[in-house]
């Protein structure tokens, strides 16, 4: 999860929207500093450089997915690198892996208290909501705070938690995890110094449960040390092959396998001569966007997800661009697209299914289903995979050194005698390793 959350938060260091929240974080100053991930020469406040990391890695939407839905990783890591280069004396890597840990087994926990969590998010975002108590947890964690001021952190982190899913699809929702990130970060150190909030936070209706409308919470078990087991150990995370909102993985492979078949059947086949396509896909608004005008637009659209695997065999990091999404063939075929909701297709990433349906202007019809992607908890990427997911990235921003030093302390993290080596290798930059080596003779 680390590694996956470094890679795709490199990468998201080249979007608009991260450099939009750099150039406005870089206004700020405080004696302390943290580093900015894929910025050799950069650093900021920490409470920033867990904010602007953050928004980077959610920039694409290619950061990993849980069930119930949240991204758990995004609110978490950015905010334990940023703190922990302001600490008195540095933490082992088993240290940041367990306060890594414990943000995301509070997210999980807090989560189960709602059905409505399982399903879709309809009101609000989840990392807006869950995030920020990971954040604030993990933090907590780092800094050894006692049980009450552990409580009163997360008391604090409440009140900066939600956000209306109306942005999502906007360049505004990578905000919300930057945004985690930073809150839990600050309710934190607020807790450290002394700052009180409702101790009873999460027990109350008018406390954590009003962003769920089925909020039931119950008493955690507090199990001997050696009965302990983490929901992670349970429920794995989805990790993404493509930029976009998760369920449009399973739409692409749907689309994929639809097009083998006609493929199978008709060589060389012109895709203009497709009459119809037909999308059979889970109720959910916020991703139904037929003909999407920005990128943002775009990770959020089943129609244009599976009209770019139709026409490309392929959907990548470049799929996203201004010129591929104002393609007049690819503006063609999502006039042809309908979508369909039927009622067994259930909202819940780990109930839902997409078909895809094609017509020809011959009548031939070609249909294909996925029902679990490559990447979903059911179906995991492999650890090779999953290094070369990261390597792609990271090395269009970090050189050769910093990505392999990433992939060896991440893999090795429980080893590692102090963590901020990682944040050494995450300042690598191609552009400061040709700095330093370019002008050399041999």
């Amino acid at each position: 999860m680390m590694l996956d959350t470094l890679g795709v938060g490199l990468l998201g260091t080249r979007t608009a929207v991260f450099n939009k929240a750099l150039t406005y974080s870089q206004l700020f100053t405080s004696h302390e500093r943290s580093s900015v991930w894929g910025k050799s020469e950069i650093t900021l406040p920490p409470h920033f450089a867990a904010f602007v990391n953050g928004i980077a890695v959610h920039s694409m939407d290619f950061d990993d997915t849980w069930h119930p839905a949240t991204h758990p990783s995004g609110a978490v890591l950015p905010a334990l690198l940023a703190l922990v280069e302001t600490l008195p004396s540095q933490p082992s890597g088993l240290d940041l892996l367990l306060a890594f840990n414990v943000g995301i087994e509070v997210q999980g926990r807090l989560m189960r208290f709602s059905r409505e969590a399982y399903n879709i998010p309809e009101r609000f975002h989840p990392p807006s909501v869950v995030g920020v108590m990971g954040s604030a947890a993990a933090s907590a964690k780092l800094l050894g705070l006692s049980p009450a001021q552990c409580a009163n952190a997360l008391a604090i982190a409440a009140s900066s938690a939600g956000a209306p899913l109306a942005n999502a699809a906007t360049q505004t929702k990578p905000l919300h995890i930057g945004n985690a990130a930073r809150r839990g970060l600050e309710a934190a150190q607020l807790a450290q110094m002394g700052l009180e909030g409702n101790p009873a936070i999460l027990d109350m209706n008018c406390g954590f449960g009003v962003y769920y409308k089925d909020y039931s919470p119950s008493a955690m078990a507090v199990p001997a040390s050696s009965d302990f087991k983490w929901i992670l150990e349970d429920q794995d995370v989805a990790f993404k092959r493509i930029p976009a909102h998760l369920g449009m993985h399973w739409v692409v492979d749907a689309a994929l396998a639809a097009r083998a078949k006609l493929e199978n059947t008709v060589r060389n086949f012109d895709l203009s001569q497709i009459r119809h396509v037909t999308l059979r896909v889970p109720p959910s608004k916020y991703v139904d966007c037929p003909f999407p005008a920005t990128e943002h637009q775009a990770r959020h659209s089943f129609q244009f997800n599976a009209s770019s695997a139709l026409l490309d065999n392929k959907v990548t990091v470049s799929s996203f661009s201004e010129a591929q999404i104002n393609r007049p063939a690819l503006k063609e075929l999502l006039s042809k697209v309908e979508v369909e909701t039927p009622k067994d297709n259930q909202p819940s990433f780990d109930k839902m299914y997409c078909e895809v349906e094609m017509e020809t202007d011959q009548g031939q019809r070609y249909v294909a289903r996925c029902d679990t992607f490559y990447g979903h908890w059911r179906k995991p990427l492999s650890q090779k995979d999953l290094v070369e997911k990261f390597s792609v990235n990271a090395s269009s921003v970090l050189c050769t050194e910093g990505v392999e030093g990433v992939i060896d302390v991440t893999g090795n993290i429980e080893r590692v005698r102090e963590c901020s080596i990682l944040g050494s290798y995450l300042r690598m930059t191609s552009s400061q390793h040709e700095r330093l080596y370019g002008t050399r003779r041999l």
